[in-house]
């Protein structure tokens, strides 16, 4: 041991480094290298022998690899492609005393995968001293011995092999014995000593050679051994074995104490000069740990572990030797048989980990290596993965495989995956192992939020404060992190023709919706928005959903009275016949809540009266009707004040007076002229049997003769409106569609019941809308419709009636310019209505109409004008013209007209009726070709008679 370093430096110096490269058939590639090279050292290029630029290497992931589960002795230099070595190389702890010393080395490539394997032929140096087992030699050897005795020596032990293996021996020249060498069939070499002349212990009885063994190995290598010769009397017989080689079999993994073989040697001497025992010789040491030599009965018995895949076979060399020394010798060669003790070994060579969700089916993720120790079929292996995941083994090349995908991923399904790995060998019974590889699933973006819900409510109370709550909307993304955060933003669009931010805003993270404004119930009752739900992914996505706000009523709006116009310094007079019984209609009390609900339930009361006991007021219908006949007795001026109150908490209310004269009066609606048009609006909304208008007349005759009966002659829509036979209210026949035109035609016919029946006809223009602004030029409604003939005869009838007073008209004209100046006309005979839009709540009033507004129709007759002038007036709000800037009249203004009237009119003189309306400059066309003065009302100034529609 003490050359071993000059030695190895010796031969490295003068033999240099040797490589050679050869390239197997299949593929492989084989160097050879001496042991012992250092670190670094350049094997030899790889990227030349297989074909492959050597700038690719690092782009396709080249490293180099152990046979299976071994150790890595070399690297690669992925710059150049060379082979260098990594680890330190001794051929004799490597592969022992084996011929050849061949290290596998595996060279991977990936993208794509491909595989290289490397066979390292380690060469042996010189770097091992030949050694003996024992420094000194004993033999005792008896005088008798013939010339020509030969005595093995041991063996010296030589860690290298080949050349540098033990190549002689040699002893110091003396006068008894020589050495012969011999060379055994394995190549092995051992010596025996010869005996050249007899001994003679007389003459020396112990005798010291010195054995020398020499390798082969340049710088050349010895060792020695002291040779102690004792002398001793004559034993002539030496040891004989039945058999000089004895072969056994033996499986792997046997149990200790298992009986391998037993040996038997005979000696012919008797006494102690037969006694033989047994002893291994020469035997390595790894020998002598796995077998046990009984040496009385040369058993020889498994005390160590048996492994076929680490020694496959052992010889050894077993001495028999008697009491006196002298020995024989013979050989055991034990054959190992294979059992399949070995699972296979699963390797993971490579692994993409994480892998995106959106990888295709079919993609690689992995390669596995699997290596099985065991040999013949044992060594054969099948792998297997389960079945509930989406990737299986692709075999590629020998004993390696593709992990792929078989199907798409879904990170939000399933985000990770431990998959199994089986592989299980070929051996009866068979074994097998398993590994599990863990792989993660990249996020990708590919779920947009979703809402929890698919619209949402909101409920406010109006006059909220700026900045309430109002509701939440909630939307989850499946998706990870960045990718499945939310964020919450509303749409652009419109409420009423501003922005929608100024009406609401949403908290961004938290989905929560804020009032930016206090609503009113009465501008707004409802409206929807949009709210987004985005991500952060990219590109990110998104989902809407509607958000639906309710708005609902508080009672902020006392009741508006439209009829009577509760006007401070003006007044509405109704009149009242004489003649009304207990519970006739005198009047109604129109009145109207912008709030809704019972909010909007609106109760009237009569909280003062001229006379208590005279009229009462429907409490939801607002109709004042007498409680009694009217007497002679009763005053004839009646004044009422009337509250409306409504039904909310606390409850609001308003007042109206109401100033009655009791009278008679002829009252018509609508108006007969013949220039002229009524027009009445229904709502787009009116149900079947909702009320329209009504058509009131009067007959100058009593009894049978004045009853009346209504027929409509003709409609735009025969199956639209009916009316009542003998109530003349037109109602609806039917809903209201969005076919129907919007301007409908009613002519009425009115008929009494004498003998033979007389008759009038009027025009109904109708204005199905919801809004006057809606609403055409009523310039543009159908006069140019073809009129029945019973309309044609009517107006020609008219216009000789015309004709015939337009003389007297003008004479009663120039005379009345004379005595005061000209009146100013109050209107031009055309309907004026103004374009006011009435917002939709209103009260149903005792169940009876549907209509959005009341209607007054006010007929002011004049002295001045000899006209008679009709107002359509609308429903009394902010829009409609007051009163004061119609018609406002002083007490003197009537007396100038009426002067002392009251005392000389006589309700039943027909005469008296035509010289009135003479004086008063009625122009009057008449159904029935005669006028009856029923009440007038007389007072100072002009005269007034108010038709009043119900609703």
């Amino acid at each position: 041991m003490g050359h071993k370093a000059f030695s190895a430096l010796g031969l490295v110096t003068s033999l240099g480094v040797f490589v050679v490269t050869l390239q197997t058939v299949c593929g492989d590639v084989a160097f050879s290298l001496p042991e012992e090279m250092k670190r670094g050292t350049v094997v030899g290029n790889i990227a030349n022998d297989i074909g492959l630029d050597a700038g690719k290497l690092a782009a396709r992931k080249a490293r180099i690899d152990a046979d299976g589960n071994g150790k890595r002795y070399c690297d690669i230099n992925l710059s150049t492609g060379d082979i260098v070595v990594s680890e330190r190389i001794d051929r004799e702890g490597l592969c022992g005393r084996k011929a050849s010393c061949v290290l596998k080395q595996e060279l991977v490539l990936e993208n794509p995968l491909e595989l290289h394997r490397i066979s390292l032929h380690v060469q042996d140096i010189n770097d091992n001293s030949p050694q003996f087992k024992k420094n000194s030699i004993k033999y005792e050897i008896s005088e008798s011995a013939s010339k020509g005795s030969r005595y093995r020596l041991d063996e010296a032990h030589d860690a290298d092999i080949g050349q540098n293996a033990i190549q002689g021996y040699s002893i110091e020249t003396n006068d008894n014995f020589r050495l012969n060498v011999i060379t055994k069939s394995g190549g092995g070499k051992y010596s025996e000593l010869v005996l050249e002349k007899e001994l003679d212990r007389e003459q020396k009885q112990d005798l010291t050679i010195v054995l020398v063994a020499t390798d082969g190995g340049s710088p050349q290598r010895s060792g020695t051994a002291v040779i102690h010769v004792t002398v001793l009397d004559a034993n002539d017989n030496a040891p004989v074995f039945s058999q000089a080689v004895y072969k056994a079999s033996l499986p792997e993994n046997s149990p200790l104490d298992t009986l391998v073989v037993t040996v038997s040697a005979t000696d012919p001497d008797e006494g102690p000069n037969g006694d033989i025992t047994y002893n291994f010789d020469h035997v390595a040491q790894d020998y002598v740990s796995l077998f046990s030599l009984d040496p009385k009965t040369g058993a020889i018995r498994v005390i160590g572990s048996i492994d076929y895949e680490t020694d496959n076979s052992f010889e050894l060399r077993i001495r028999a030797k008697d009491v006196p020394g002298l020995t024989s010798y013979c050989t055991v060669i034990i054959d190992v048989t294979d059992v399949n003790d070995n699972p296979p070994a699963i390797s993971l060579k490579s692994l993409f980990n994480p892998i995106p969700e959106n990888v295709s089916p079919g993609s690689q993720v992995g390669i596995i290596n699997v290596q099985d120790r065991d040999s013949g079929t044992n060594r054969q292996v099948h792998c297997s993965i389960q079945q509930n995941v989406p990737f299986k083994l692709v075999p590629s090349i020998k004993n390696y495989y593709s992990l792929v995908t078989t199907g798409q991923l879904d990170r939000e399904l399933v985000s990770e995956y431990n998959i199994t790995i089986t592989a299980t060998d070929e051996g009866s019974p068979p074994l097998s192992s398993s590994k599990t590889v863990h792989l993660s699933v990249a996020d990708i973006n590919d779920n947009p939020p979703v809402f929890e819900e698919q619209s949402y409510s909101a409920y406010v109370s109006e006059n909220n404060k700026p900045g309430s709550t109002l509701c939440s909307v909630t939307a989850r993304d499946p998706d990870w992190r960045q990718n499945g955060t939310v964020i919450y933003s509303l749409l652009p669009g419109e409420v009423n023709g501003a922005p929608v931010s100024s009406y609401l805003s949403v908290n961004g993270d938290t989905g929560v919706i804020h009032a930016v404004r206090s609503f009113d119930y009465e501008q707004l009752r409802s409206f929807k928005v949009q709210v987004m739900a985005r991500d952060n992914g990219s590109p990110p996505l998104s989902s809407n959903v509607t958000v639906s706000v309710f708005i609902s009523d508080v009672n902020d709006n006392s009741p508006q009275i439209l009829y009577p116009a509760p006007e401070g310094n003006s007044f509405m007079t109704e009149l009242v016949p004489k003649a009304a019984h207990g519970g006739s209609l005198v009047s109604k009390v129109i009145a109207v809540d912008a709030d809704s609900g019972q909010n909007a339930w609106l109760s009237y009361h009569i909280v003062k009266s001229s006379d208590p006991g005279l009229f009462t007021i429907g409490v939801h219908s607002g109709e004042i009707r007498t409680q009694r006949d009217i007497s002679e007795s009763d005053s004839m001026k009646q004044n009422l004040i009337v509250a409306v109150k409504d039904n909310g908490q606390p409850s609001l209310s308003a007042t109206c007076s109401m100033y009655l004269l009791i009278s008679d009066n002829l009252i018509l609606y609508p108006a007969p002229e013949g220039n002229s048009f009524m027009t009445e609006l229904v709502p787009k909304a009116a149900h079947g049997g909702s009320l329209v208008s009504k058509v009131i007349a009067v007959d100058a005759d009593s009894g049978q003769n004045a009853w009346l009966s209504y027929h409509i002659v003709k409609s735009s829509d025969p199956g639209l409106f009916t009316i009542g036979v003998h109530s003349g209210e037109i109602r609806t026949q039917r809903d209201i569609s969005e076919s129907d035109s919007m301007k409908q035609n009613l002519i009425v016919a009115v008929k009494d019941n004498g003998q033979p029946s007389l008759s009038a006809t009027c025009s109904m223009y109708l204005l199905i809308s919801d809004n006057l602004a809606e609403v055409p030029e009523l310039k543009d409604v159908s006069y140019e419709e073809k009129n029945s003939k019973l309309t044609s005869y009517l107006i020609i009838a008219l216009v000789s009636v015309s004709t015939f007073f337009l003389t007297f008209i003008i004479i009663i004209l120039g005379v009345r310019f004379c005595r005061r100046r000209k009146p100013r006309m109050l209107f031009d005979g055309a309907v004026a209505i103004p374009g006011a839009y009435l917002p939709p709540n209103y009260a149903d009033v005792d169940g009876a109409g549907t209509l959005r507004s009341a209607y007054n129709y006010d007929a002011y007759l004049t002295t001045g004008s000899r006209t008679s002038d009709f107002k359509f007036v609308t429903s009394y709000n902010d829009n409609t013209l007051p009163a004061e800037q119609t018609l406002r009249k002083s007490a003197t203004d009537f007396t100038d007209v009426f002067g002392d009237w009251t005392g000389k009119l006589s309700s039943r003189e027909t005469k008296q009726d035509q010289n009135t309306r003479k004086s008063l400059g009625i122009n009057a066309r008449l159904l029935t070709g005669k006028i009856r003065q029923d009440n007038l009302a007389k007072e100072e100034g002009n005269t007034r008679v108010k038709y009043t529609r119900e609703r």
